[in-house]
């Protein structure tokens, strides 16, 4: 049970859909959170609430659903439409070995965080997270961009409430921003910070590696570990320029760890695909999936540490 928690168009799909490409799409399922809305859309506009407050949604039918597909038996629940605001007929859902459940609050909730193996939060730089939701909003689901930005002002408020408090419940914290100095929105840096450190064998000598080859300048992936009130935590930084064959020794690394069978696949990790513009790979989110995807496995030993 893996949960990818975040603001709206803070890059939730995109990472299930990686994450379901190496798992195998045979095996994964998805479950969107904001199929358990309490309301539809023009209910909430009346009733003044946004849908980042706990009251709009349902999270006890949500945790009793995957409790129920965890068990192995199927589930039949209700479909939330996007496009028009509205609830679609119900749908039936059968048990994978892999469940994903995506939205705006899948962790902030106790009865739902219970039921999740894996807590994964998303924290895109703001400017970027308003960029990604306005090119979807009006390209995709035919939004005015004056209200799109009318909408994201109005949410605000809900989300310092109810969306950001859930990065403290996850295990693993995902930003995605530019560069100091960057107004490129499209290549993007990442930081990932891992609870508790990663037992990823062979990744930190990667790491060491390449730092030794940037002969005293700035190497493109830099790990850390650091502590707080909630213990030890890795961070590792990939930057936007990070080359392919940089990223691809770090992936080789993730990858031998995870004892791949015939049926996880990498080929299409790390694909950006954004309205408006053509496919691209990012090292940055191919490794962002594959740390995700390493606590999924389990297949490590305990015993050695990054």
């Amino acid at each position: 049970m893996l949960a990818l928690a975040g603001d709206s168009a803070s890059g939730k799909s995109t990472l299930s859909r990686g994450i379901a490409d190496i798992m195998g799409s045979d095996r994964v399922i998805v479950i969107s959170a904001d199929d358990y809305h309490r309301f539809d859309r023009r209910t909430r506009s009346d009733m003044g609430l946004t849908p980042l407050v706990p009251e709009a949604n349902r999270p006890a039918a949500l945790a009793r659903d995957l409790g129920t597909l965890a068990s192995g038996s199927p589930v039949t629940k209700p479909t939330y439409d996007h496009s028009t605001g509205t609830f679609g007929p119900d749908e039936t859902v059968d048990p994978a070995e892999v469940v994903i459940v995506e939205g705006l609050l899948p962790l902030a909730d106790r009865r739902t965080r219970d039921a999740i193996d894996v807590g994964v939060f998303l924290e895109p730089e703001e400017i970027v997270r308003q960029r990604w939701k306005l090119e979807r909003d009006v390209f995709e689901r035919g939004y005015a961009p004056s209200d799109v930005v009318a909408e994201l002002r109005r949410r605000e408020p809900d989300a310092a409430a109810y969306v950001r408090p859930q990065r403290e419940f996850a295990s693993v914290i995902v930003r995605f921003h530019r560069r100091s100095g960057s107004r490129d929105h499209r290549r993007l840096s990442v930081r990932l910070v891992i609870r508790p450190t990663l037992p990823v064998p062979g990744l930190r000598e990667v790491v060491g590696a390449i730092r030794g080859r940037a002969n005293g300048g700035s190497a493109p992936v830099r790990w850390s570990t650091r502590t707080d009130r909630r213990g030890p935590m890795s961070v590792l930084d990939v930057d936007d320029d990070c080359p392919p064959e940089v990223g691809a020794e770090l992936e080789d690394a993730i990858w031998a760890a995870l004892t791949p069978d015939d049926r996880m696949r990498w080929e299409r990790i790390g694909i950006v695909r954004q309205p408006g513009h053509e496919e691209r790979r990012s090292e940055a989110l191919a490794l962002s999936q594959l740390l995700i995807v390493s606590h999924l496995v389990g297949t490590f030993d305990a015993a050695s540490v990054l």
